[in-house]
């Protein structure tokens, strides 16, 4: 809502505002280009020219989404779904996301389904088998393993450190 209310205040025509992107009609002007840059830094917003760091926040908002914002990640092989989805050859992809982040898009997206699962162990309504599936590992022991290589904790040791806290605050 912010940035299409700044959009219209600086007179500059739109076609899609979603998240993380505009579709301009008109090229900006220099004038108009600083014009927005400052009206959305002052509501904590970015103007990105570098075609490099667009394309890393493109992926970067694909994996979050598909990871934290639905309900089951789907079966399919990232490196094919980000191809689709960007329509960019997944090496191009890597390669860019690699230089400019300093980490493997597996990486990246290991490390999100990781916060997933805990954030999964935490709200405590579904066991591991059921996370496993929902996150499509192949196995309780494989999601176990990666969670314990990304956190040094196993899965339940993490899930009873929680309720440990818990009940020491209850006590007081």
């Amino acid at each position: 809502m912010v940035v299409k209310e700044e959009l219209k205040a600086l007179g500059i025509k739109h076609a899609i505002v979603e998240l993380g992107m505009v579709d301009l009609l008109d090229d900006l002007d220099p004038s108009q280009r600083e014009k927005l840059k400052v009206a959305l830094l002052k509501s904590g917003l970015e103007l990105m020219d570098d075609k490099k760091a667009i394309l890393i926040e493109k992926i970067k908002n694909v994996i979050t989404e598909l990871i934290h914002f639905t309900d089951e990640v789907p079966k399919v092989n990232f490196s094919d779904f980000l191809s689709e989805k960007l329509g960019y050859d997944y090496t191009y992809l890597a390669n860019i996301f690699s230089e400019v982040k300093g980490i493997t898009i597996e990486h990246y997206i290991i490390a999100h389904k990781i916060e997933k699962v805990k954030e999964l162990l935490l709200y405590d309504e579904l066991n591991l088998s059921e996370i496993s599936y929902k996150l499509n590992y192949s196995s309780v022991a494989h999601l176990s393993n990666q969670f314990k290589k990304v956190t040094g904790l196993t899965p339940t040791f993490f899930k009873n450190l929680k309720t440990k806290k818990r009940k020491s605050l209850d006590n007081m």
